[in-house]
């Protein structure tokens, strides 16, 4: 617990995502009142000199609102035009509100592909934190009329691990209507401190309830916590529905479910190849290839390749995975699918004969992989 209230209390760069379910009521798709009182809780955090960085959904709920559907469509080409139609409405929600306290606001809308290319990861990264040194609020949604990721699954949980990710977040809270993981007891889980225990403790006692508005449910909200977590990001799932949630958590009070960041330290590059860079392919290695990189600390080596997947050229990122389809760890290979065909599974002393050419004797060099796992 000390460790967690220090995460806390010492936030100042924190990522609120805002689920749909949040800012809806029994008779309101989107409410307007609802809205207000989470605005009033942001604003209450730049108050006392924090950062904060707004995820926030609703678009789908509004543009469903303008369009006259009480029921949230089902089609892909529907809900992308309720997203267009109720993007903009979003935003002017937000910048009217802020406006009033002398606040501006920023519409930043991304897509999961655009922040697979490292270039554009960097652009995205750098004018997220020009908004934030110009003290405007960035307000972040998926640009739903083309990528439809968030849309079918995650109501933006995902996203927001992106975002918290960009701007290098000392906190990412993510606003549900749920008390925190709760068990099937009705016990609230307080803190997770390893992704073990979402493995095997916390994915029994899933119940995903399906609402018109919003696919995303508690099994998502894991998936972005697993992330997280990964990405030494502080973690937590609180009921958004309570007035003065923001500052009770950095408080330190008894609220929500806290998962904790790993320990191992990554820097920016480390992360993007972990967490944001598309995956080409895979490469399956044996045991004795799995312990050297695991617990030796070593390079990939092409001896001890057994298997590989997908089409990839030599610079992108690919998974590691052990012989039982466990994938842990990523990288970016060195090799092109057909070059590395020839050479897997051999000793490096015949790389040369077998190419022709004399290249690196590593597939991925140490420098270039990250591993989060040591099973």
């Amino acid at each position: 617990m000390p460790e967690m209230k220090r995460h806390l209390s010492g936030a100042t760069r924190i990522v609120v995502k805002i689920g749909t379910s949040i800012l809806k009521t029994k008779l309101e798709s989107f409410s307007f009142r609802e809205h207000s009182r989470i605005c009033n809780e942001i604003f209450d955090l730049i108050s006392i000199k924090k950062q904060p960085v707004i995820v926030s959904s609703g678009a789908i709920a509004l543009g469903m609102k303008s369009c006259g559907l009480k029921k949230r469509p089902t089609d892909i080409d529907a809900l992308q035009a309720c997203a267009a139609t109720g993007q903009g409405k979003l935003i002017h929600a937000y910048e009217s509100f802020f406006e009033k306290k002398n606040i501006h606001t920023a519409q930043i809308l991304l897509t999961r592909d655009g922040l697979e290319n490292r270039k554009r990861f960097l652009c995205a990264r750098n004018a997220m934190r020009k908004l934030m040194e110009l003290n405007i609020l960035p307000v972040v949604n998926e640009n739903d009329t083309v990528a439809v990721e968030e849309i079918a699954f995650g109501d933006n949980d995902i996203l927001s691990v992106h975002v918290a990710h960009l701007v290098d977040a000392d906190l990412l809270i993510n606003l549900s209507d749920a008390e925190g993981f709760l068990l099937k007891s009705g016990t609230r889980v307080r803190e997770v401190t390893s992704e073990d225990e979402i493995d095997t403790k916390l994915f029994a006692h899933l119940s995903d309830k399906k609402r018109e508005e919003t696919v995303g449910g508690m099994r998502a909200k894991l998936a972005a916590a697993r992330l997280a977590m990964r990405l030494g990001i502080p973690f937590m799932i609180v009921n958004g529905h309570q007035p003065g949630i923001l500052r009770s958590i950095l408080e330190g009070k008894d609220v929500g479910t806290f998962f904790a960041p790993s320990r191992e330290k990554k820097d920016q590059r480390h992360k993007w190849i972990a967490f944001s860079a598309r995956r080409q392919g895979k490469i399956t290695v044996d045991a004795g290839a799995f312990r050297a990189l695991v617990e030796g600390h070593k390079s990939l080596l092409p001896g001890g390749i057994i298997k590989m997947e997908g089409c990839f050229e030599a610079g992108q990122v690919v998974d590691l995975a052990t012989a039982e389809g466990k994938v842990f760890g990523r990288g970016v290979i060195r090799y092109n699918r057909k070059d590395l065909a020839l050479i897997a599974g051999k000793k490096t002393s015949q790389i040369e004969p077998l190419l022709g050419r004399k290249t690196s004797t590593e597939v991925i060099h140490r420098n270039d992989m990250v591993l989060w796992s040591a099973r």
